[in-house]
């Protein structure tokens, strides 16, 4: 009976063995060790009357966005034979043929400005700059990261619109 007794107490200080705390106590000792923090001094805090906007020494601001030519106005811009346009059917990948070469414009419903987020990719001139776009009774409306216009374009087929950029140059798109 004894000898159960041993066996017993000798299981229960083995147990308790395992059961020791596990904290870090090397790095509670360093982290004591450290001084603490002085305060630090603060500066005094200023006061008094901004500049009026425009004033010398204030922040300037770009201009308003501009139509670039008048031939651009989206209500002139569309003939009798223009097709009605939404702005949902515009969404997505559009194959672009201008000044002979090709390239991609990626148009979004995401708002920017006025308008929805576009883009091109591989384009040259005007549209290299386009940031936005926007539909204006049947014309699809081009602008650049600005708001400014750069092209104006029409529906002419199901999947198809043509018009010029600012400068003058032919501009189409398809699917």
């Amino acid at each position: 009976m004894k000898f159960s007794h041993a066996v017993t107490g000798a299981a229960i200080l083995l147990a308790l063995t395992g059961c020791q705390r596990t904290s870090y106590s090397s790095m509670n000792a360093a982290n004591s060790a450290l001084p603490p923090l002085q305060a630090q001094p603060v500066p005094s805090v200023q006061s008094g009357q901004l500049p009026p906007p425009g004033a010398a020494g204030s922040a300037q601001f770009p201009a308003a966005p501009t139509t670039t030519t008048a031939a651009l106005d989206p209500a002139a811009g569309a003939p009798a034979t223009a097709l009605d346009v939404t702005k949902e059917s515009m969404v997505g990948n559009w194959r672009v043929q201008s000044a002979g070469s090709s390239c991609d414009m990626f148009l979004t419903l995401t708002n920017l400005g006025s308008g929805s987020r576009g883009g091109t990719r591989g384009c040259a001139g005007e549209l290299t700059a386009m940031g936005s776009w926007e539909v204006s009774g049947k014309s699809v409306v081009l602008k650049d990261r600005n708001g400014n216009t750069i092209g104006s374009l029409y529906k002419t087929a199901d999947a198809r619109f043509d018009g010029s950029t600012a400068s003058g140059q032919p501009v189409s798109l398809s699917r």
